[in-house]
């Protein structure tokens, strides 16, 4: 049997920053961007397995969790986690927008209870979508989630309350520390 080199001294569904790879060298003709409509493919093709199998709270549950973990991942990796919030927020919304996730924008913020409402333009997960009334940006409330934890060092609860999907031009997530 062949050893995977890539999951040494950790499990397979264990997540690891590392596991991303060198991406610039595996993909070198090809590069590291793929076109929004591929990465929907596979989100929503996974989602719509999850549903079926579990129903769609329980795969929405997963979906906002799996975020959770990338923008924790996120934040630790990419981000300067020990600047002030200004300067915390200028980066992130740099990041966001160089890798062509949304351009984000801070609407108000609380410093007295530490909540957040933040605004994600041309959010690579729904901007386009045909409406359908519903909130479907799970995932992006775990990652801001997992960014804003990974920063405050208090666990946040974010939910979207804008969507592309129900009729806006923007998704739009309330956020706080939990209790």
């Amino acid at each position: 049997m062949i050893e995977n080199i890539f999951m040494r001294g950790q499990k397979h569904s264990e997540f690891s920053w590392e596991n991303l790879g060198d991406i610039k060298e595996g993909r070198g003709d090809l590069g590291e961007y793929v076109p929004v409509k591929i990465y929907r493919l596979m989100m929503y093709t996974m989602l719509s397995v999850m549903s079926k199998d579990m129903g769609e709270d329980k795969a929405n549950d997963y979906f906002r969790e799996a975020g959770f973990l990338a923008g924790t991942e996120f934040a630790k990796h990419e981000l300067s986690l020990h600047s002030d919030l200004s300067n915390f927020i200028s980066e992130l919304q740099s990041k966001l927008k160089d890798y062509r996730v949304c351009i984000l924008r801070l609407e108000e913020h609380d410093p007295a209870t530490g909540n957040v409402v933040v605004s994600a333009y041309q959010d690579l997960d729904c901007s386009g979508l045909p409406i359908t009334n519903e909130t479907v940006c799970h995932y992006d409330e775990g990652f801001i989630s997992g960014i804003l934890t990974a920063y405050s060092g208090k666990k946040y609860s974010v939910k979207e309350v804008d969507c592309w999907a129900n009729g806006n031009r923007v998704c739009r997530f309330k956020g706080g520390p939990e209790a």
